[in-house]
């Protein structure tokens, strides 16, 4: 972001966003919340991303208070370089049921198709039914899962990948 103070208002927010989801047990790729800085590295690799034209970085916000964010970035291997992963896409508890998601991960749909990636992929922890019931309606398909691949503590749970293909479709 352009705005030091704007930006570091957006890393505060986004973690405790992210922190008091994983605190919950949400399905995000971490088992312990992410540190502050852990989160502001992450979205300055995003943004940095996003300046090149190989990320999209979005938030949604309420009230004028950031509420949910997600984001997808090109793929750094050459030979698929034409398509993209949404790899986050969180809401606030406070903000959940009210559609935020949809909006979100719709507009991260839409810039991935202005930006012309081929195909757009995501993989979610198979007991996240809400999410994977929003991709699908999204038009995602599923095109593989691994059993018991994602480990929380002794617990296993499936990856399970989606993807949306936009060649041939305008």
């Amino acid at each position: 972001m352009s705005d030091p103070e704007l930006g570091a208002r957006f890393a505060e927010s986004a973690h405790r966003i992210l922190a008091d989801l994983v605190r919950g047990g949400a399905a995000l790729g971490w088992v312990d919340p992410p540190s502050r800085d852990e989160v502001a590295g992450l979205l300055d690799g995003v943004a940095a991303g996003a300046c090149a034209g190989d990320a999209v970085l979005r938030g949604a916000y309420i009230d004028r208070q950031l509420v949910g964010l997600g984001y997808w970035q090109r793929y750094a291997r050459p030979t698929h370089r034409p398509h993209a992963d949404l790899e986050k896409v969180a809401v606030g508890a406070a903000a959940q049921g009210r559609g935020v998601g949809r909006a979100l991960t719709a507009a991260l749909v839409a810039d991935a198709r202005r930006a012309g990636i081929e195909v757009l992929t995501l993989d979610a922890r198979g007991d996240n039914s809400a999410a994977l019931s929003l991709y699908r309606s999204l038009g995602f398909t599923e095109y593989g899962r691994l059993p018991d691949f994602v480990a929380v503590g002794e617990l296993r749970y499936d990856k399970v990948f989606y993807m949306l293909d936009f060649r041939g479709k305008d």
